[in-house]
């Protein structure tokens, strides 16, 4: 598919209603791994040109004091400008920012319809939590994290950071997520 298409198509798989959480978060997993297809990524570290080599999105890392927190998106100019911080470190953690501003960007024309408050949670907190699953779901694939977790038995979060180009808190979190640090524990306890 060309590049044009690229956010159409991760637009098209949005059911155009309110969703539950379970349903965003479904959603956003599907989105990442339909965008790593599209752009022919099989492996990682997933490059930032993913998302940066899209038309109509443009990145820029802003090293200056008024930069943002992490960063964050805007319809500007006929484009989706994306601005990270470029002091923020470790760099895993302005790929990640990247990440989850993009999945603000797929959301934008449609968040009020998507995301409405629910008991317990404001529609910002539920946007949020959102964009932070799509960023894990696209720079660590659940396949590619149990792949290397189970068939190649790489089972230390730092090497496995450095593996996939993120935080080694990003990839602790992503493991907890995923079940595989509670199974390394079940596997530690059953063998003494």
């Amino acid at each position: 598919m060309s590049r044009p298409r690229i956010l159409s198509a991760l637009r098209d798989l949005m059911p155009l209603r309110p969703l539950t959480q379970a349903e965003a978060l479904r959603l956003a997993e599907l989105q990442a791994n339909r965008l790593l297809t599209l752009t022919d990524t099989d492996t990682g570290p997933v490059p930032d040109g993913v998302i940066s080599e899209l038309p109509g999105v443009e990145v820029l890392y802003d090293d200056s004091a008024s930069a943002p927190s992490s960063g964050l998106f805007r319809w500007e100019k006929g484009r989706y400008l994306i601005v990270i911080d470029a002091t923020e470190r470790p760099l895993g953690r302005q790929r990640f920012s990247l990440a989850h501003e993009f999945k603000h960007v797929l959301d934008y024309p449609f968040v009020t319809t998507l995301y409405p408050a629910l008991p317990g949670m404001t529609s910002k907190e539920r946007q949020e939590q959102v964009c932070e699953f799509f960023a894990a779901c696209l720079l660590m694939p659940r396949s590619w994290v149990k792949r290397a977790w189970c068939n190649e038995r790489v089972q230390q979060p730092s090497r496995l950071s450095n593996r996939f180009g993120v935080s080694t808190a990003a990839m602790q979190v992503r493991l907890s997520t995923l079940g595989l640090l509670e199974q390394q524990r079940r596997c530690l306890v059953a063998a003494r």
